[in-house]
C-alpha cells in the first residue's frame, strides 16, 4: 500500500494535530464575519504571554464562556458572570483578560456603529485586501511590522486592551489580512486567492 506524501506545511504546524488542523483549515484565510473577527480578537488577546496551543485548546471553552463570542451579548455580560469565570479552569483565568473581553465588546459596538461592521474598520489597515508575503524561512517572518504599530496604537486609542503590536500582527495573520504561509507551504496560494 502507498502512503500518501504529506503536503508541505509551515513549520510551526507540523508537530502537532491540533495545531496542523488549525494551520490547514483556518489560519491565513481570510475572515469577513464580524464575530469570527471579534474571537480572533480575543483570543489573540487572551494568548498574551502563553502559547496558540494553550489558547486553541481551550478554544470550545471560550465560546461557551463567551457566547460563542456574540458581540451584544458579551458586552452586556455582568461583572457577577464575569467573576464566576475565574473559576473556570476551561479558559485562562486571567482577571485583566475575561475583563477585556467584555469592554473589547463594548468597543466593537462603538465600532460597528461607526463603521457598518467590525469586518469594515479592521480590514481598513490592510485597504481590504491581503497583504501576501513571500516568507521561504519561519525565521524570516516578523513577530510585529509598522503596520501592526499602527493597527495597536489605534485599536489602543479607542479602547480596545490586550491588542499590542505583537498581538495585532498575529491576528492579522490568523483572519488572512496577511499571509504569512511560507512559500513552500501548501496553504501559500491558496490563502493569496482566497
Amino acid at each position: 500500500m502507498t502512503k500518501t506524501a504529506e503536503p508541505k506545511r509551515c513549520h510551526w504546524a507540523t508537530t502537532d494535530e491540533l495545531l496542523r488542523d488549525y494551520h490547514d483549515t483556518e489560519w491565513g484565510t481570510p475572515v469577513h464575519d464580524d464575530r469570527t473577527l471579534f474571537e480572533f480578537l480575543c483570543l489573540e488577546g487572551a494568548q498574551a504571554g502563553l502559547s496558540w496551543r494553550t489558547v486553541l485548546a481551550k478554544r470550545d471553552n471560550y465560546r461557551k464562556a463567551f457566547h460563542d463570542f456574540d458581540i451584544a451579548r458579551v458586552a452586556a455580560m455582568k461583572d457577577k458572570q464575569l467573576e464566576k469565570l475565574m473559576l473556570d479552569p476551561g479558559i485562562i483565568r486571567n482577571r485583566l483578560k475575561i475583563w477585556s473581553t467584555r469592554d473589547n465588546a463594548i468597543t466593537a459596538i462603538g465600532v460597528i456603529k461607526e463603521f457598518g461592521s467590525l469586518d469594515a474598520y479592521l480590514w481598513s489597515f490592510v485597504n481590504g485586501k491581503t497583504l501576501v508575503n513571500r516568507w521561504r524561512e519561519m525565521s524570516d517572518v516578523p513577530a510585529s511590522t509598522p503596520l501592526s504599530d499602527h493597527m495597536s496604537k489605534t485599536l489602543k486609542k479607542r479602547g480596545f486592551r490586550f491588542v499590542g503590536t505583537t498581538i495585532s500582527y498575529s491576528m492579522m495573520q490568523a483572519t488572512g489580512m496577511i499571509n504569512d504561509h511560507l512559500v513552500g507551504c501548501f496553504r501559500h496560494k491558496r490563502c493569496a486567492c482566497e
